[in-house]
């Protein structure tokens, strides 16, 4: 990806679309995306792996549910990385991500990411530059290896505008059933907001491949931001050479006699 300049990118839905169509369509998509993946379960060769990145504010919740709620719990498995516990601190930095990485035919969400271990010590000055540097290195293998195996990878930074992200942020400590999303943490980020942004521009430009591509979501309107989610979704099952698995043993369809004597049995 050529240099990504994130003050320039709209935050926003278009002007001229309408939200009751976007609404319609997401249905309808999340439908198809149920749908397919029915034969992807069933398919087996293949597992989804969808990375959430995105400044403290930014609904990635809500992308959760309006996008996967109706999914097969069985076939989904969301999982949350923060701050590194110590015996996280005792591995490699990809150790934590690679045990929650998808098995085949399934979809796995990552709630921030490996990511978070180049963004976070590039602001706050705690690793060095050769290190970081080592980290995009690292990570684009990664990502190639698992790429290789089978897992389809799908990016999204949800972009958001400092001036909703303050409003956000202001209803959690005003608005009572929004109280205990408040984290100080969430206001000292917010005062590295210019800094943040130039690590994401950097990663963007370093970690987006064919393999593993990058999509920048307008964020500010969560209803279009979810339709954006949805839809690359959706086309990404759709690009899958799915079939359906054949009979585990075919000569049973020889005749009418031998199907009804192997279900009586």
């Amino acid at each position: 990806m050529e240099k990504v300049h994130l003050d320039k990118l709209t935050t926003k839905a278009p002007e001229d679309i309408s939200r009751e169509n976007i609404e319609k369509r997401l249905e309808e998509i999340r439908a198809e995306i149920i749908e397919i993946q029915k034969k992807f379960h069933a398919d087996g060769r293949k597992g989804i792996l969808v990375i959430l990145q995105w400044m403290d504010a930014s609904w990635k919740d809500s992308t959760i549910r309006k996008v996967f709620s109706w999914i097969n719990p069985l076939w989904v498995h969301a999982v949350s990385f923060g701050k590194p516990t110590s015996d996280e601190f005792k591995h490699d930095f990809l150790w934590r991500i690679h045990k929650e990485i998808p098995k085949k035919w399934m979809i796995t969400i990552f709630n921030r990411s490996h990511y978070e271990d180049i963004l976070v010590p590039s602001v706050e000055g705690y690793i060095d530059k050769k290190t970081i540097e080592n980290r995009y290195e690292h990570i684009n293998a990664f990502e190639k290896m698992l790429a290789d195996e089978g897992v389809i990878i799908l990016k999204f930074f949800l972009h958001m505008s400092k001036e909703v992200q303050k409003k956000r942020l202001e209803e959690r400590i005003t608005i009572e059933r929004k109280f205990w999303k408040f984290d100080p943490s969430d206001t000292a980020a917010r005062k590295k907001w210019d800094d943040y942004m130039e690590v994401y521009e950097e990663i963007f430009e370093k970690t987006d491949t064919k393999w593993a591509p990058w999509h920048i979501i307008p964020t500010d309107d969560k209803w279009y931001k979810a339709y954006l989610v949805a839809d690359a979704i959706l086309e990404s099952l759709k690009s899958l050479d799915l079939v359906w698995p054949k009979l585990w043993n075919e000569s049973i369809l020889l005749d009418d006699y031998k199907l009804v004597e192997i279900i009586d049995k």
